[in-house]
């Protein structure tokens, strides 16, 4: 009832010069070892505050470290929703004052592909708002820089650097 039913959304999007099937590789690569492109004392603060208070923490991992599947638990994420090269929503199973997903969608486009990162949160109650609003900051420096790093893994994979002795013609990656 405090919430009035809202549902709270953070979205951030980023173009990317790297193509849409390399881009999709480093966020399907999210998690686990890998961690999350971005800040990884908070997100392992953030687990660690999670495993204090009875939940699952970051301890589960992921099974391969390359392929996620519909289902299956990645770190203090369930995998939702995915859909190959395009989609991946994951569902916390952290302990929240509310229900969270994280998404993340890839769209090529003519010079590349475009990276859009959905935070979703439906508060419950007041303890639910207060989280959502004192969180926000935090997700806005996590999320942009997991953004920036995401599309930079991106890059660099597209664009693996040249050894000195051999040049590149005009128009090769930058």
């Amino acid at each position: 009832d405090w919430t009035g039913g809202s549902i709270y959304h953070d979205e951030r999007q980023l173009d990317c010069d790297a193509g849409s099937d390399v881009l999709w590789e480093v966020v399907e690569g999210i998690g686990g070892d890998r961690g999350w492109y971005s800040f990884p004392l908070a997100w392992s603060v953030r687990g660690w505050m999670d495993r204090l208070v009875g939940g699952v923490g970051l301890r589960r991992g992921r099974r391969n470290p390359n392929r996620l599947f519909v289902g299956e638990a990645l770190d203090f994420w369930r995998v939702e929703e995915l859909d190959r090269c395009h989609l991946l929503r994951l569902r916390a199973e952290m302990k929240l004052p509310g229900r969270a997903w994280l998404e993340f969608e890839v769209e090529a486009t003519g010079g590349g592909s475009t990276l859009r990162q959905t935070a979703v949160f439906d508060p419950a109650g007041l303890a639910g708002l207060a989280y959502w609003y004192g969180i926000w900051p935090l997700h806005a420096a996590i999320f942009r820089g997991m953004l920036r790093a995401i599309a930079s893994r991106a890059r660099a994979e597209a664009c693996p650097p040249v050894a000195a002795a051999v040049t590149t013609s005009a128009g090769a990656c930058r």
